[in-house]
């Protein structure tokens, strides 16, 4: 499969995205935090997602740079809008991970004409005490230039322990190999998560929307899902022996969402 790493352009900044697939229909992916910039992961994400190649044409969009200080959540939203219109994207499928899916939610709610159906996986549509929390941990360990800290927390968080057993000595390695040359970046976007504002306009969104959480999420909790599903009174799939990062460990989690998508 063809993977190809672009960038377009926006008023005073660049955004990253990778494109791949054959498909007639555009579908959005709007990932979440990375503390590596899409430009160096765009192959690895890409077959990731892979599944999607023949359903449709794939962007996958990453952070603009550089990122202000105080960017918040609703500004990326209208940042990837701003992409779609420049690559001529109209009307397409959108599919958010964890922060991506905080900036999906105001996308739909800021410009719904752009959304046809909606995936929201493992996020929450206002911060809660637990994301205020684990936020306020990466943010201040990135600031303190801890990447080891940072790496070791994030990797405890996300990961189940069935996948940490496995693949836990390996993590370490390769976040030393491809460390960050500056924590800056990551700090800033880490700390929009708290300017999540959806919640109470939920109501609004009017599109198809599947909900995708993990019960044992440790960095939003699983009821941040279900709280999402409550106000919308869409479809929901709960993960239950995983959390954060069902969307990388749940060999089905990619098959639940197309379902969904081709209905």
């Amino acid at each position: 499969m063809k993977v190809d790493i672009l960038s377009v352009g926006l008023e005073n900044a660049v955004m990253d995205y990778v494109r791949f697939g054959q498909g007639e229909k555009p579908l959005v992916i709007i990932p979440g935090l990375s503390l590596r910039p899409l430009r160096e992961t765009g192959h690895a994400v890409g077959h990731m997602y892979k599944r999607f190649a023949d359903d449709y044409t794939v962007y996958i969009f990453d952070r603009k740079d550089p990122v202000p200080e105080g960017y918040t959540v609703r500004e990326i939203a209208g940042d990837v809008a701003a992409g779609m219109d420049a690559l001529g994207i109209g009307k397409a499928d959108v599919f958010g991970v964890s922060q991506g899916g905080m900036i999906a939610m105001h996308l739909a709610l800021d410009r719904p004409e752009r959304i046809n159906k909606l995936v929201l996986a493992v996020t929450a549509a206002r911060p809660n005490r637990q994301l205020c929390q684990v936020i306020g941990r990466w943010a201040a360990l990135a600031e303190a230039d801890d990447y080891d800290g940072l790496v070791a927390d994030v990797m405890g968080r996300i990961y189940s322990e069935k996948y940490l057993r496995r693949f836990g000595r390996l993590l370490p390695l390769v976040s030393r190999i491809t460390r960050p040359p500056d924590l800056g970046r990551f700090s800033v976007l880490t700390r929009a998560c708290l300017t999540c504002e959806a919640y109470e306009r939920l109501e609004e969104i009017r599109c198809p929307v599947l909900v995708v959480g993990g019960r044992q999420d440790q960095v939003l909790t699983g009821r941040a899902s279900e709280e999402i599903v409550e106000k919308l009174g869409c479809q929901i799939y709960m993960y239950e022996d995983l959390g954060h990062s069902a969307y990388e460990e749940a060999e089905d989690f990619n098959d639940r969402v197309l379902s969904f998508l081709r209905k």
